[in-house]
């Protein structure tokens, strides 16, 4: 090796000393992660549904301690595999809309990820009037409680898209879609409209208890027509 190698390699020749790599930008620069934020929500949503079955669980070895015949496990207990039937398409319904309020997220800010705790509070709260529904029946109060979880989930959803829509930078430009957030907060608003409405037949008319929810499908078949025209 020679002097002029020596003093090449040292960096104070004619060569720069070499510099360790500059990791790429995160997506998640200047705020959490939105992809983290949506794994966590999904999997606290997973076992909020999951819940929902363990009181029915519980009724099998209820009726064999009973003497009881095996389909008494379903004909005797009508109203709570009713409202688990009713709470599984609710909870589904409003974790789908999560799922697509979020799915061009790249990052969330604190007041974002406030309101999404918001939300999965409101949906860890839905098995406990679940379980009341079966045991309690059309009751005011019950459908009053049921309701009132599924309207803060709803006003959580409402305010996430309001962030959404007025802050720049947390969606990603690539995967956004023209429109489709200004869509989804209409529908998230009405939503809201219709829930309250859904509410106050509910307790004014008993017999509607939960039927009522039926006008949550209105504000999506008039979009679905809507692109259908477009």
């Amino acid at each position: 090796m020679n002097a002029s190698d020596a003093v090449d390699q040292t960096g104070v020749g004619g060569y720069a000393p070499a510099r360790p790599p500059v990791p790429a930008p995160s997506r998640s620069e200047g705020g959490a992660s939105g992809e983290r934020l949506v794994l966590f929500t999904d999997a606290v949503t997973a076992i909020s549904i999951t819940l929902l079955i363990l009181p029915l669980i519980d009724l099998v070895p209820e009726a064999v301690s009973a003497h009881r015949r095996a389909s008494e496990v379903f004909t005797g207990h009508l109203d709570q595999i009713w409202s688990f039937l009713l709470s599984f398409a609710v909870i589904a319904n409003i974790w789908g809309e999560h799922h697509r309020t979020f799915s061009s997220v790249a990052r969330v800010t604190r007041s974002l990820m406030v309101w999404n705790m918001g939300w999965l509070l409101s949906v860890v709260v839905l098995p406990l009037p679940t379980e009341m529904i079966g045991a309690f029946g059309r009751n005011r109060f019950v459908a009053a409680f049921y309701y009132v979880a599924l309207l803060a989930s709803m006003v959580c959803r409402l305010a996430m898209l309001r962030i959404l829509k007025t802050t720049p930078g947390l969606l990603d430009e690539v995967e956004q879609e023209p429109g489709k957030l200004q869509e989804s907060y209409t529908e998230s608003y009405l939503n809201v409209l219709l829930l309250v409405l859904a509410l106050v037949l509910a307790l004014v008319v008993p017999v509607l208890q939960y039927y009522s929810l039926l006008l949550l499908v209105l504000p999506r078949r008039a979009f679905l027509r809507g692109r259908r025209a477009r």
